[in-house]
């Protein structure tokens, strides 16, 4: 079988694990409102686990020889180390924060890497009913239309998304917010919209024209997100400017004509 057809095949599996997990996350999504604070951790990790299992369960029966990594998996079971072998990479709940507080920006990720390449990406928010599709060398989709990057050419005019992160002691806070404090002088605006994987849709449609974000979860956050935005004629870089690296928990991502002055303003904010 050619490689190009088998990766229609991958997709096309994807697309339904990702939909199926998203009806599942839709449905909790609308009971969380009525959930006490001590729950709320339990019902998000049900409903991940119940997703990260469902799409698991679903691309083994498909594809027995290919490798797994998941959040939960790897949060249960210690790192997985990511080989040349086809592994698909999956975050079956991002924006859990966002889910928790019925704020619509949550989404399943699937992504496929092979030879370490992410080479096929699914990220599906059901709430909002967007589904973002990309193969590599095959363009990127949502909703099955072509969807391109910005052409923005000046940061001035740039809206910039970042999150937070996870961590909350003082010297990753302050250092957050002085980089974001020192952007802001040279973007239009900022963006903290609670999901690593939309905010790579998010440049891949010209929705954000910038993107970074230093020390999130892992590779299942933006495996999937990566091809899509390289597909929409982005790019995807360390915020440093060097080669991006899957298992370094930094990223940055723009379109190619703002990727300089990007780095440029990234680095002064340091």
């Amino acid at each position: 079988m050619a490689l190009n057809d088998s990766l229609g095949e991958f997709l096309a599996a994807a697309v339904d694990a990702a939909k199926k997990a998203g009806e599942i996350i839709r449905n909790g999504f609308y009971k969380t409102k009525y959930v006490e604070h001590k729950g709320q951790v339990d019902l998000v990790t049900e409903t991940d686990k119940a997703c990260e299992d469902l799409i698991f369960n679903h691309l083994k029966q498909h594809f027995p020889t290919h490798k797994f990594i998941g959040e939960e998996t790897t949060a249960a079971n210690g790192a997985t180390e990511l080989t040349d072998e086809p592994t698909w990479i999956v975050d079956p709940l991002d924006g859990t924060t966002n889910f928790v507080h019925g704020f619509p920006f949550v989404c399943v990720s699937i992504g496929l890497t092979i030879g370490k390449i992410p080479t096929v990406g699914v990220v599906y928010n059901p709430i909002m009913d967007e589904l973002f599709t990309g193969i590599r060398g095959q363009g990127a989709f949502l909703n099955g239309k072509p969807v391109k990057v910005s052409e923005k050419t000046e940061l001035v005019n740039s809206l910039l998304a970042t999150e937070v992160g996870t961590k909350r002691d003082k010297a990753t806070l302050d250092a957050t917010t002085n980089r974001i404090n020192s952007l802001l002088f040279k973007v239009r605006s900022i963006r903290m919209s609670g999901s690593c994987a939309l905010n790579l849709c998010g440049v891949a449609c010209g929705r954000l024209d910038l993107f970074y974000e230093l020390g999130f979860g892992g590779p299942w956050d933006v495996a999937a997100g990566i091809v899509i935005a390289q597909e929409a004629g982005g790019v995807v870089y360390d915020p440093s400017g060097k080669d991006f690296d899957i298992t370094a928990q930094r990223v940055a991502a723009s379109n190619p004509l703002l990727k300089d002055a990007f780095v440029k303003a990234l680095q002064e904010s340091e």
